[in-house]
């Protein structure tokens, strides 16, 4: 919940845009989070580890000069609390214009390991969270005739790879969700956006990225703001990644089962 000091300043002349980050203690979800306030939102910011969202948010009001930003601890895998964390957000920003969905890991899985709890903690955080997020996301701007939603997905779910199933799972799921979302809300007027990053510089950044450079999370934010003003409905990011996935998705499976990524 919100510190006991934090209170969302009205503008009654100039009504501020409102949005909700999940996931935005660090990385893309932060540089998102901060890219948002310097184009004038106010942002909620959601994540588990309060003293970073304290800090995050510490860092972007100082810098507008005023207070834009809002903390909210919270774990996605407390499904039971998301509704109710919703509403609150809601009633103190009286209205929400955007959700982003930040929030995922990758577990460290061996070549031979096959650990369901694992797998079942990936889904729980990087689909079963969004989708409990989205779908209150999803009555709300139905409702209004108007809202957007961006998840940030990955390249990792255009196939499925050998070095981590689980994962690969939770974010094709992901991204598939967000296609039916988009599929159902288009028509009411709503904006849902599919982001697919490639290698970015955050705590998920595996080991070994081969040929393959490391995007800062600034780098994505923009490429997000970019696509939300062009109401783009799928990115990859930086854009080189599509057609690196072009010819991934290409390869015939006999030889693509034997690749070691």
């Amino acid at each position: 919940m919100t510190s006991e000091n934090q209170k969302p300043v009205e503008h009654p002349l100039a009504p501020l845009s409102k949005a909700v980050v999940v996931g935005a203690s660090s990385g893309i979800g932060e540089a998102i989070a901060r890219k948002l306030a310097k184009e004038g939102y106010q942002v909620a910011l959601l994540a588990r580890r309060t003293e970073r969202l304290v800090k995050v948010a510490e860092e972007i009001n100082g810098l507008a000069g005023e207070p834009l930003a809002f903390f909210y601890e919270h774990d996605v895998r407390d499904f039971d609390q998301i509704k109710p964390i919703f509403q609150t957000v809601l009633k103190e920003f009286k209205t929400i214009d955007l959700l982003v969905y930040n929030s995922g890991i990758m577990n460290s899985v061996g070549i031979s390991e096959f650990d369901a709890a694992k797998d079942h903690e990936m889904i729980d955080v990087n689909l079963k969270g969004a989708i409990s997020w989205l779908s209150e996301a999803a009555v709300l701007f139905e409702q209004m005739g108007k809202g957007k939603i961006v998840g940030i997905s990955s390249v990792a779910g255009d196939r499925g790879r050998v070095a981590n199933p689980g994962y690969n799972t939770s974010k094709a799921g992901f991204s598939t969700y967000l296609e039916a979302l988009r599929n159902r809300l288009s028509r009411k007027g709503i904006h849902v956006l599919t982001v697919k990053p490639g290698y970015v510089d955050t705590d998920l950044l595996p080991a070994d990225l081969g040929p393959f450079p490391a995007a800062a999370p600034e780098k994505i934010a923009k490429d997000v703001w970019r696509a939300i003003k062009r109401r783009k409905q799928v990115i990859y990011t930086p854009w080189w990644w599509r057609y690196i996935l072009l010819i991934v998705e290409h390869i015939p499976s006999f030889v693509f089962r034997r690749m070691s990524f």
